[in-house]
């Protein structure tokens, strides 16, 4: 990778549409900003040939020549803009009321635009083509295919947000969107009131509990997501939050294994005293009441898949290098196939009207029967990590910039390759957590030269906070070396930091001021 120095990463606005980016070369990212929006496109993994019995390893570099466009979330993110350039036609009157109350300039706290495209896209695909004889009906064609491929009976749409770009409010967002045009109209079958939240553990369920209307922190209040005196038609929706794990059957008796044993018969069949798929499905749903036609939500929907029928597991292995590797992929491969089991059995008892994925990383992952990091089919709208980077909406990564191992040539660049044959080889279940053990050596220097990096910045913040106090400063944002979008950030948060023209292009873009 080429010594591209970039001081600060930032070149769009947050709120609005991106029209520039850094310029990736064959060898990587340069300090070259090009005009325009950069298009949809994602790293393939390429894996080296076995040969002596060695194993596939990813690179992990970003050069051109791994670059696959996605040319049909492009496709469709050129239609979506053409469509709200000429102001959302073909959408109900609800739906106008919220996308203006969405968008208007007054509002006191905007949402990202990556969070109102994610939203448009799904808008666009629900209900304006949805008509007949529209002329990008081969969007909802294609959707209709990649759901019968993979995902039969299924009709998925897959929204890819950079963790950190607010899924959640465009959860909320979708929910407003759907229920408050079911409450206007009743009869309007392309909407529902009815949503299954379903995320893949319980830390994460219970963040989603912010989508619950009656929650007293919940978004559409909060984040300002309804317009004034529409608030009570959104408590008419049925929301359910749970997660993966309430899919699995359970046992519905307090008898013994071994009883269990008897009752399922020698030739293994399934236990007579545990749930049916559709008992399992009137479980999770029962406060649904007899609602139909369901919305389901998934949060970082890269867990749920159905292993691909033909596609052999063991060739889709390569970061799978010892046995404990391979049962963590195999486990995995489980939790996927519960989730995706217990989708498929909520609709064949009550129905899905559409799954919408949200995650940022919509890969399918080892073990699936296809590729490792291949991107979902159904993915339509794209806003990837290093658009929110360049849009000042997450935190910058770091890279190593300091290397004091004493190597010929920089280590922590590519530290894997330098720590992995040092590190345990065994499953994390099944090592001696009471052991002693040590770090390997250019780990534990690299992570010295990062505290150290950190250390020296803190103590700068430090003094830059003294002279603040001692008056000797001006405000940031009669700085004229800070961008705009500096200046809103740090207007916008409630610790104010003072800075002067020369050191303000020291500060770590994206970082919170």
């Amino acid at each position: 990778m080429p010594d591209a120095v970039i001081d600060n990463p930032i070149l769009n606005s947050p709120f609005e549409e991106p029209t520039r980016h850094w310029k990736f070369e064959r060898d990587g990212i340069t300090n070259e900003v090009v005009e325009g929006r950069r298009v949809s496109s994602y790293f393939m993994p390429i894996p080296k040939s076995k040969r002596g019995g060695d194993q596939m390893q990813f690179e992990t570099e970003w050069t051109s020549d791994r670059i696959e466009e996605n040319q049909t979330i492009n496709r469709i993110r050129e239609r979506v803009t053409l469509w709200r350039r000429s102001g959302w036609p073909g959408v109900t009157a609800t739906t106008r009321r919220l996308l203006d109350y969405w968008t208007a300039p007054s509002r006191d706290r905007k949402l990202f635009f990556a969070q109102v495209e994610a939203v448009e896209t799904a808008i666009y695909i629900g209900e304006v083509i949805n008509k007949a004889a529209h002329q990008d009906a081969w969007i909802t064609n294609f959707l209709r295919e990649a759901a019968e491929d993979a995902n039969p009976g299924l009709f998925r749409v897959a929204l890819k947000m950079a963790t950190g770009t607010g899924k959640t409010v465009v959860m909320a967002m979708l929910i407003a969107w759907h229920a408050l045009n079911k409450a206007a109209n009743k009869q309007d079958a392309r909407f529902s009131d009815a949503f299954l939240l379903v995320s893949p553990g319980i830390t994460i369920r219970d963040r989603l509990r912010v989508l619950l209307p009656e929650s007293p922190d919940n978004y559409y209040r909060e984040r300002d997501l309804i317009p004034p005196g529409e608030y009570d038609r959104l408590g008419q929706a049925r929301i359910v939050i749970t997660n993966f794990h309430g899919f699995l059957l359970r046992d519905r008796s307090g008898v013994s294994r071994v009883t269990k044993q008897v009752l399922a018969g020698r030739d293994g069949r399934r236990n007579a005293l545990q749930e049916t798929p559709d008992q399992m499905a009137r479980r999770v749903c029962r406060t649904l009441g007899n609602k139909r036609g369901i919305i389901v939500l998934n949060d970082e929907a890269h867990h749920c898949y159905r292993h691909r029928i033909g596609g052999e597991a063991e060739d889709f292995f390569p970061n799978a290098t010892t046995a404990g590797s391979k049962q963590e992929v195999k486990e995995r491969e489980e939790e996927a196939r519960v989730w995706i089991s217990g989708l498929e059995a909520i609709n064949a008892k009550y129905g899905i009207k559409t799954v919408y994925d949200l995650s940022a990383t919509p890969f399918f992952l080892a073990g699936s029967g296809y590729p490792e990091g291949r991107l979902f089919p159904w993915v339509v709208s794209d806003f990837a990590l290093i658009d929110a980077i360049e849009s000042g909406l997450v935190k910058v990564p770091r890279v190593p910039v300091s290397d004091n191992t004493g190597a010929d040539t920089p280590m922590f660049r590519n530290l894997w390759a330098h720590i992995r044959k040092d590190l345990p080889k065994r499953n994390i279940r099944q090592q001696d957590l009471t052991a002693q053990r040590r770090l390997p050596a250019p780990l534990e220097a690299a992570l010295h030269s990062l505290y150290s990096n950190y250390e020296q910045s803190f103590r700068e913040w430090q003094d830059m906070e003294a002279e603040a106090q001692a008056g000797t400063t001006p405000p940031v944002w009669n700085c004229p070396a800070l961008t705009d979008t500096a200046r809103l950030a740090s207007a916008s948060r409630e610790r104010m930091v003072f800075v002067d023209a020369k050191n303000a292009s020291r500060i770590p873009a994206g970082v919170p001021l």
